[in-house]
């Protein structure tokens, strides 16, 4: 379905929802929160002190999570919400409109897809899905269900990066023909632990929901899920895929590329991780390429110091520490000149002599989180799914080619990518596409 089909279709979608409610522009919207460690705390304390928000709800498999979610939540409005361990009991209150997902990556799909079809809107985290299949799924019940899903990619919401993407896609280093995106953020070892008894108050079947039923280990739980293939997607899908929307929105949201190849490893430390710690990836657009790398070890910025001129005569530039050199950012690279952007700001250096033209620097203490929760909100009140900065079916492309570079390293060889997406006969890629087998009842 091409993005304008897209676009009439959840518009018409939205206006046969809207027949069901009639929002205020200043209405408070009803929100339970699924999920509530260092993330979830942070969707709390943001809903909790917007206007346009309620939090009725508080969903986690930690009866001591739920409990110091309360107590935060009291601190900050006066007010409990209803706890819930199973968050199929919250999405079955009426009272709770929409909902806001900080769950593990293995479960933003099934609890989006569960909240959509008991008529709730949903702001989930990222990456959107765990894998493929679960991305495609996502986009289907939403256009079923008529509901409204945002992606928690925050950075589409930044007044800066909105700014230098108009730049970027006005022309100011030309034509873009590549997009870096990096994520070298420094991952120390986990170590190794021993399987232990689960412990009180924690619900473990829920917590593992797809995923395949293991002993509980430590390891395994909170956070470091994210370095497990079980629940987990890597770094590439953890804190790069902010990075890959944004290299992928700098190009003008392609859809899948021709072909792929990922390479890399899990080098250094000695311990139970089996995600790789260092990943480079390259996706081919034909004009145009991406390309992606995640160091979790010691290493340098790139973009801190201009290139030297090569044409003969030109001047050459002065050699200096640039403030915005990227270990957590993108660069851009057109026939013009090139862009450096991160949470700090962006740089533009223009033509030969590597003149830096345009620079931008982050409003200090600006919360993003809430301007795109604000962005989501405003649209269920509005109905209208084109005012959300990321809905599904271009955030699960963003963290589709996060899945795309996994498969890749995986099975260890160049992919050819087909519409769908698939990859013609090639048996070990088409298999990782989704899991081998869905735990049931937890069956996306």
């Amino acid at each position: 379905m091409s993005n304008t089909t897209t676009r009439r279709f959840f518009l018409g979608a939205a206006t046969a929802a809207a027949a069901t409610r009639v929002w205020g522009a200043n209405d408070a919207v009803n929100v339970g929160i699924v999920g509530i460690g260092g993330r979830g705390t942070t969707h709390l304390n943001t809903y909790s002190k917007m206007p346009g928000a309620r939090v009725v709800g508080l969903c986690d498999v930690n009866q001591a999570a739920r409990e110091t979610a309360n107590a935060t939540l009291v601190k900050n409005t006066g007010v409990k919400a209803k706890e819930y361990e199973d968050m199929r009991a919250m999405f079955a209150d009426k009272d709770v409109q929409a909902v806001s997902i900080a769950t593990p990556n293995h479960w933003h799909a099934l609890s989006t897809i569960w909240a959509l079809q008991a008529g709730k809107d949903a702001y989930c985290e990222k990456p959107a899905c765990y894998n493929i299949h679960e991305g495609q799924r996502m986009i289907e019940v939403a256009r079923e269900t008529k509901r409204l899903v945002q992606i928690g990619s925050q950075h589409r919401s930044t007044p800066f990066k909105i700014k230098g993407m108009a730049a970027l896609h006005g022309g100011i280093i030309g034509k873009v023909y590549m997009a870096k995106g990096l994520c070298y953020k420094r991952r120390v070892s986990i170590g190794h632990k021993e399987d232990s008894p689960i412990p009180a108050g924690v619900n473990w079947d829920l917590f593992l929901g797809p995923a395949p039923m293991r002993a509980f280990n430590e390891l395994r739980f909170k956070y470091n899920w994210h370095w497990f293939w079980d629940t987990g997607n890597g770094d590439i899908g953890n804190q790069g895929v902010h990075e890959m929307g944004i290299a992928r929105w700098g190009l003008g949201d392609p859809s899948w590329p021709n072909a792929a190849v990922s390479y890399g490893g899990k080098f250094g430390p000695a311990d139970d991780q089996e995600t790789p710690n260092t990943l480079t990836a390259n996706f081919d657009y034909g004009d145009r390429q991406l390309v992606f790398e995640v160091r979790g070890l010691l290493t340098g910025a790139e973009g801190s110091v201009p290139a030297r001129a090569a044409v003969a005569g030109a001047p050459a530039p002065k050699l200096q520490s640039n403030p915005l050199a990227v270990t957590v950012g993108n660069l851009f690279y057109g026939t013009e000149g090139w862009m450096s952007m991160n949470d700090g700001g962006y740089q533009v250096y223009k033509g030969e002599s590597n003149e830096l033209i345009e620079e931008e620097k982050a409003e200090k203490g600006q919360d993003t989180t809430r301007l795109h929760m604000e962005n989501f909100l405003s649209a269920v009140r509005s109905r209208n799914y084109s005012e959300l900065h990321d809905g599904i079916e271009n955030a699960a492309l963003s963290a589709g080619l996060c899945h795309l570079a996994n498969i890749g390293y995986r099975t260890g060889h160049k992919l050819t990518v087909e519409a769908g997406p698939k990859f013609g006969g090639d048996v070990a890629a088409n298999k990782l596409l989704t899991r081998d087998v869905y735990r049931k009842p937890y069956v996306v």
